[in-house]
This record gives C-alpha cells, structure tokens and sequence, in this order.
C-alpha cells in the first residue's frame, strides 16, 4: 500500500474529522435520494465564472464526490500498462482544492476495460459519518475500509463475472456495510460488519440471473426498516439486520439496472434497467410475490435506463440516455411533460436551492424550476466529460469531470490561486 499526504496532513486529518459533520456522505447525498439541504447554490457557472478552484484528478474513475470531515473523497485507477493498475482512494481539501490524501487500496493486474463508457472505480465511496472512516467498493476486484489517516483497516473481496465491470455503490446502515454483487455466476444482496469486513449475512437471488450494477436503498415503512435492491429481472426489499427477503416484483425483461430507487408517497420508484425499460411505482407494504398485488403504476415511455430518478413534491422526475426528461404525477403514473434536454446522459440529478440540475455526459449542466410545466432556468458548461453525480456542501457543488474535479459557488470576487491562476490547479499529478 502507498499513501500520500500533504505535508502537516496526515497528523490533523483525525482532528478536521471530528470537528466536521459528514455533509454528501453517500451516492446521491445525506438521504441517498439526490437532496441537498442547502439552499443557497448557485444557478449558472461556466470555466470563467463562479469557478472557486478546479485541481487536477490523476487516473480515471466515475465514482461520484463525497464529502465529510472538510475533506472530499473519490476512487480512481491508475492504469500502467506493463505493471497493471493501481485502485486508489484519493482526498482533497474542500476550502482549497489542494490534496489531502492519496492511498493506494489495491493493486491489480488487469488494464482492458470491460466498457469504453465504464472505469475500475466507478462505485461511489461511502462515509462513516461517526468517525469518518471511509469505505470503498470496486466491484469483484474488492471492498476495503480505510481510516481518516490513510490506513487500510480490511480488504475483502466478493468474486463474480460482469459484463461492463463495477457500478453499484455501497451503503451503510446500522453498522453494517452492505453491496449488491451482481453476475452472470452469481448474484446476492450482501452485508458485512463495518468494523470487521466480516460477512453478517448474503441474501442469494434465484435464477435466472445476470449483470447489474445498481445501489441499495434504504427506507422507513411504518415502524420497520427496509433495505430496497434493484437488481437483473427482479427487484427485492429485505430486513437489515438478517437479509431476509420481505416483498419482490418479478419483471422477466429487464437487467443491466443502473438506477437507484427514490421512495415517497408510499411508494418505492425503481427502473426496470435494460431491453425492457419500465419505471415501476410499488407499494412496499406486502408480503412475498407483489408483482400482482402491489404496483401502483407503470410508466413504459420514458422511463430511464441509467439515470436515477428524483422525486421533488407530488412529481418525480427522471431523463433518459438519450437526454428526454419527463416529468411524472408520482401518486398515478400520469405524465406532465416532456422534453429533450440534449446531449446523453449517465449522471443522476440532484435537487438544490429549490431548483433540479441535469447534468450529461457532455459537462452541460440544465437547471429548471420545478413544476408540472417544463421551465429552463440556465445552462451551464464545463470542459470536459461527466458522468459522475454532482455533490453538494457548504452552498458549492463538487463536479467531477474526466479530469477534474470542481468546487463551483456563487463567487463575488475573484478567488486565491490553488497552485495557478484563477484559483484553477492544473499541476499533473504523478501515479503510483
């Protein structure tokens, strides 16, 4: 293993981490449902406007921004062709840019990406927001835990054979760590004691089975808590504490689910993934089989294939790889409007300040104002691919392009230079 640090760092990392609550800790923020409490973000920006620093990101990865302890927090693989590739766990100072941690968690032989779209460290980190340790998941190459100071406190590893490479994220709940494992040879729901990495429990998916790489969702029905997975042909909710299945909806055409669930009104949102794209409304208050019994409705045209979708009010909204977003009544399924944004896209969006921010793939972001009538606020450009999900924290959003990474606010005055002008730090960083 390799860690670096800034100099004076590594020693006050445990103490910036305690004095710091943990504010994206997760794939798609604090509820895992694309929300960000702050209001006071910004609507526009562009490479010569409201930029407080832009610092270089060495390597590749799609893993999304997480941010705790004034620290943000992303994976990325560091590929040499004659040595293999280097998965590491990188840090960056939220108020400067500067980086704060750079640890190597595993080393592996591979360099050929299973998918041109995809990358070794595409599953977003998930934050211990008690003492933010950080945990981390790439896929069937292995899971690990690592300390505020760098240490890695466990590795382990869940083999299995995926068509695209990694997707999902991990999630924390109730000191348990728990990842979806989907394959052609396998596939389970499984937990593990966040302390230890040891397996608690695995919930094993009946054939047929196949690839899939979306995130758990955890939600509250009445009294009981419920952990929502997505996963190829069926989608399930089990019981936290042992991974006993509670309810499942069967949908035979469907696999290779990217999306993550959303959950209110009663009902959890899931898309139905690949070849037969369907967003489902269920009611997750039955027992067993409710593929019958409890689908609230069904929305064929439009319904998304990677893109998570997000639930703002009475309306749940969602866009296509193609850049169609449809607006949807969330109590009956009826749609609202629809409209073609542009570009593809693969991000998840996320609500702010009162606003939703599309962002595609082509670094164009497309703010609207909420509503049951289509109204663009602004458009806002960044060089450079995104698929990763924007973060929120402190009023900025953190973007992650293909190689960068951006802390973007409303900025009055010009910013202090982070290692370069304007605040931008284009300084190569070395690999491993």
């Amino acid at each position: 293993m390799s860690v670096r640090t800034a100099p004076g760092v590594a020693l006050a990392l445990a103490a910036v981490a305690a004095a710091h609550a943990g504010e994206w800790p997760q794939f798609r923020g604090p509820t895992g449902q694309g929300h960000a409490p702050d209001a006071s973000v910004p609507l526009t920006w562009s490479e010569t406007e409201n930029i407080a620093w832009k610092t270089a990101v060495p390597g590749r990865g799609w893993s999304s921004p997480v941010i705790g302890g004034g620290l943000i927090w992303l994976t990325t693989a560091v590929t040499n062709r004659e040595t293999g590739t280097s998965l590491r766990l990188l840090a960056y100072d939220t108020s400067s840019g500067g980086v704060a941690m750079d640890v190597e968690v595993l080393a592996i032989s591979d360099t050929t990406l299973l998918n041109q779209k995809n990358s070794f460290a595409s599953p977003t980190p998930v934050i211990d927001t008690g003492d933010e340790r950080v945990f981390v998941h790439f896929g069937a190459q292995g899971t690990a835990a690592v300390s505020p100071n760098g240490e890695v406190l466990w590795r382990t590893r869940f083999p299995y054979t995926s068509q695209h490479g990694n997707g999902g994220s991990p999630i924390l709940h109730e000191g348990l760590l728990i990842v979806s494992i989907d394959g052609y040879d396998t596939a389970y729901l499984v937990a593990m004691d966040a302390e230890t990495g040891e397996e608690r429990w695995r919930a094993v998916r009946p054939v047929p089975i196949s690839q899939a790489y979306s995130t758990p969702l955890a939600i509250r029905v009445g009294q009981a808590k419920q952990i929502v997975n997505v996963s190829a042909f069926r989608a399930s909710a089990h019981e936290p504490a042992t991974g006993h299945e509670i309810w499942r909806v069967e949908y035979p055409g469907g696999f290779s689910n990217v999306s993550r669930p959303v959950f209110g009104h009663g009902l959890v949102y899931l898309s139905t993934g690949f070849n037969e794209p369907v967003l489902l409304a269920v009611r997750p208050t039955g027992q067993g089989d409710v593929t019958g019994s409890e689908i609230a409705w069904r929305l064929r045209r439009g319904a998304p294939l990677t893109v998570s979708p997000i639930l703002v009010g009475k309306e749940l909204y969602t866009v296509t790889d193609s850049g169609i977003a449809t607006c949807i009544d969330a109590l009956t399924g009826e749609i609202r409007w629809q409209h073609r944004l542009g570009g593809n896209h693969s991000a998840s969006p996320i609500h702010a300040g009162g606003r939703i921010y599309f962002q595609s793939e082509e670094g164009v972001t497309t703010v609207i104002e909420p509503g049951d009538e289509f109204r663009q606020l602004a458009s806002n450009e960044l060089d450079g691919s995104t698929l990763a999900s924007i973060a929120v924290s402190d009023g900025a959003f953190f973007i992650r392009t293909g190689t960068h990474l951006y802390r973007i606010e409303d900025w009055p005055r010009a910013p202090s230079a982070v290692g370069g002008q304007s605040g931008v730090d284009d300084r190569p960083r070395d690999g491993p």
